[in-house]
């Protein structure tokens, strides 16, 4: 199961505000609320986070086995 890491958090630390966020259109609304409720997101979604953060893939998200 992947499970996201504080993405919201990290978004923050950045400068970008849920505000922010869709003022400028950044994410559309429904995905900001699937990552606040740990829902799956696009690779298009982990793309457009990474390159708003300056990271990598893994610093968003992990792969954590089912028991």
């Amino acid at each position: 199961m992947i499970v996201y890491k504080d993405i919201l958090g990290k978004l923050l630390e950045a400068g970008y505000t849920t505000y922010r966020v869709r003022k400028e259109k950044l994410l559309p609304e429904s995905t900001m609320q699937k990552l606040r409720s740990g829902g799956t997101v696009t690779t298009e979604t982990i793309d457009t986070l990474c390159r708003l953060l300056h990271c990598q893939p893994g610093d968003l998200m992990e792969y954590v086995e089912d028991e």
